[in-house]
Formats: C-alpha cells, structure tokens, sequence
C-alpha cells in the first residue's frame, strides 16, 4: 500500500486526506487500514507518533460515509486524547459531511454535550467515566453503535477504566466491529482482547518497547541539591519548545512560576485544571507563547504537537512504559528529538526497570554518580546503542556537567 488511491475510499474522505496532505500512509496505517476496512477487528501496537489516529480513523469515517446507518465510537484515556482525536476526525469529514458529532469528556459543560447528543451523532469521541456517566443518565444511546475503537488501551486499563469500559461495552450491540490500540500487549490487554473481538488481525509496527530512532537520549547523574540549577543550565543550552515532567501537580506550578519569575515562558499541566484551562495551556503551547511546558504525566500520551524539540525527565516516571511515551512526545513523524534525564541517586530502581524494559534478557546496571560515569557511559552506550545517540555525563557541584573523566564542561 504505498498510497491512499488504491483503497476505494469515498471521494469526499479522499478529498479531506489531500486537503491534509495525507499522501503517503505511515506503516502502521498501510498495516491496519485495508483488513479495516474489510470490516476485520484489529488489534494494533505501534510506537507513538507514528499515525495510529489515521489507522482506525480513516476505515471509521469511510464506513460512516458508506452507510446511512450506524454510528462509532472511539474511547480514550485522557480528556487531552480525545480532543485531539476529535480534531483529527472532523477534519476528515470535511464541513459536509451531515454527520454529527459529540465530545464526551470531563470538565467540560454537561448543557453542551445534552445539545450534541440531542442531534443524534454518529461520531462519539471520548472518555469512559464521562460515557458512562451520560449512559446512566439515558441521554447517550449506543445501541446502533457497531463500530468501536478503544485508543490507547493500555493506558485506559493503567488508570483503572476496566470496569466503566465493560459498562460501556455492555450497551453496544454484540455484532459489530472492535479496533484496539495499545502501546504494549501484556496479558490483560490479550484477555480483554479476546472477550471483546472476533478473530482479530494483529498489527505490531516497530518495537514497542523502545524509544524511536529519531530520539537521541542523554542521562545526566546529578545530586538532589544541584538538579534544578542543572534544569536551568539545560533550559538555557537548548533552543526551542521543550517539555520538562515532574511527578506532582503542586511540583508542576511552583516550577513553572519559578521559571516564569526568571524570565521564561513557562506553564504548567496536569490533572487539577478544567478542561477550560488545560485548552488554554495548550493552544498557547502549541502557538509557541509558552517555550517551556511544565507537566505531569498526564502529558505523556496524546499530547501532538510537532515542534517539540526536547523533552526533560526532571523526576523519573514511576511506570517504566511512561518513559517511552514521555520521550514520544518529541521525534514525531521522522523529525529529529531529543530527550534529556536528570538522574539522582534515589532514581536508580527506577532507571533499571527502564532498562528491563528498553533491553529485554541484558544486564541491567544502575548509574554511578560523581566521576564514576565513564564507566557508566560505556556500558550504558552498549544498553542503548550507538544509533539513537545516547550521552551519559554526571554534574558538577554547581549543577553544570562534566565529561565522562570528571572535567568540567562550560555551560
């Protein structure tokens, strides 16, 4: 499949995908799209950034053109993803289409999404609590619902949606057309797999479980002391957006007006703002008014935008998948990225579960601290290898590196 041609798409989705400049699919919608389309569940796995809201959104909106009857729906993790996925989905159906649409999330007015279900959409986005909620409510109905796409599926189960997506499963009918992603597949992700599809393709693009080759990685050992003046050295170092995550909402907002307070252009996201709020910060970020977003993980997936250059792990995620999908936010679509961690020494479990995860059956070693880091350099450069352009440097007392041997560099 090297292009969108030869699929026998309708017109108007084929006008939308040059109108978008979808010319050439990525691999995993050359992948997913033509068992898709021929009404076969799918049970996909891909790298993030590599097009998966095209892989199930174009079979879905094509199925939606060709049928006068029945509706979809798609479920994400997080309220971020779902708009997102929204956004990707009416642009391609275009202005007249005829079809209508609703975004089902929290935080934002309930009024406005009675009036889209009031027009009887076709086209659902949203979260499961948010569904649920309208389905006890009576004001969502699904039982012409057949086709079904559960994105980031992974994520959803981490955050203990199991139980709301079974309840929202329940209320669709039986028969119809089931499109799983999922950034990894352990075995809850295979039962539910199997209690909710027929006979699905299984779709694996890439390695899930390591970063994309155009991410280069560096790990810098620093003391707990002299961390945040390392983040300054960092933030002054690099040119462009930059993500940097902490671990708390409160940790987010005192850095980002910290940073505020010396000049940057700094916001912060995480779980505790409306999603009036979090609209704000991101439109701002994407417009580049703010250089430098301060995040929980609730940035860690879903969150697109292409001028991400950096990404800096300030605090070490407690997941070790959360790893990959916090560097995933910059090297997107082929583009160069590059990812920073600032590791203390209370961060080595942490960094060896990474490493379990990123090299399977290998030798995990922990970080050696203060002028032990040429040695860590080199079998850490064998860990990750040579082709992602990993760097391992530890910090100085003052918070700028040093040189694998121990010397200073200047900042």
């Amino acid at each position: 499949m090297e292009n969108f041609n030869s699929l026998g798409l309708p017109d108007y989705l084929m006008q939308a995908l040059n109108y978008m400049k979808f010319t050439t699919p990525t691999p995993v919608q050359a992948a997913a799209i033509p068992p898709a389309l021929e009404g076969k569940d799918i049970l996909g796995s891909a790298q993030t950034g590599t097009g998966k809201t095209g892989a199930f959104g174009i079979p879905l909106i094509a199925k939606l053109l060709n049928s006068s009857k029945g509706s979809a729906l798609v479920m994400t993790p997080t309220r971020e993803l779902a708009v997102q996925v929204m956004a990707t989905m009416e642009q391609l159906l275009g202005r007249d289409s005829g079809i209508n649409t609703a975004l089902l999330i929290g935080g934002e007015p309930m009024p406005k999404q009675f009036s889209q279900l009031r027009r009887r959409p076709r086209l659902i986005v949203g979260t499961p609590g948010r569904i649920n909620d309208h389905l006890t409510r009576g004001t969502c109905k699904l039982t012409d619902t057949d086709f079904l796409v559960l994105d980031e599926t992974d994520r959803m189960l981490d955050m203990g949606f199991g139980i709301q997506i079974d309840a929202v499963v329940k209320h669709m009918p039986a028969k119809r057309q089931t499109l799983m992603f999922s950034a990894t597949f352990p075995p809850n992700i295979v039962k539910m797999s199997e209690k909710y599809m027929n006979e699905p393709v299984r779709i694996e693009v890439g390695s899930n479980n390591t970063p994309m080759e155009s991410i280069k990685q560096e790990v810098i050992t620093v003391s707990e002391a002299d961390k945040y003046g390392q983040l300054q050295v960092q933030l002054q170092q690099r040119e462009g957006s930059i993500i940097v995550f902490v671990q708390t909402k409160f940790g987010a907002d005192k850095m980002a007006k910290k940073l505020v307070a010396m000049n940057h252009r700094a916001d912060a996201i995480h779980g505790n703002l409306n999603q009036r709020q979090r609209d704000r910060v991101i439109a701002d970020f994407r417009a580049k008014k703010s250089r430098i977003l301060i995040a929980t993980d609730i940035a860690a997936r879903g969150l697109d935008i292409p001028h991400i250059e950096h990404v800096i792990n300030y605090d070490m995620p407690q997941c070790p998948e959360d790893y990959i999908h916090r560097i995933g936010r910059t090297g997107r679509n082929g583009k160069e990225g590059q990812a920073v961690n600032l590791l203390t020494g209370k961060d080595n479990g942490k960094w060896k579960a990474i490493q379990r995860l990123l090299n399977p059956g290998q030798k995990v070693e922990g970080a050696k601290f203060e002028g032990k880091s040429r040695d860590y350099a080199g079998a850490r450069k064998k860990k990750f290898g040579s082709r992602n352009g990993s760097k391992f440097r530890s910090a100085g007392g003052n918070g700028r590196p040093r040189a694998a041997g121990g010397e200073r560099k200047a900042a």
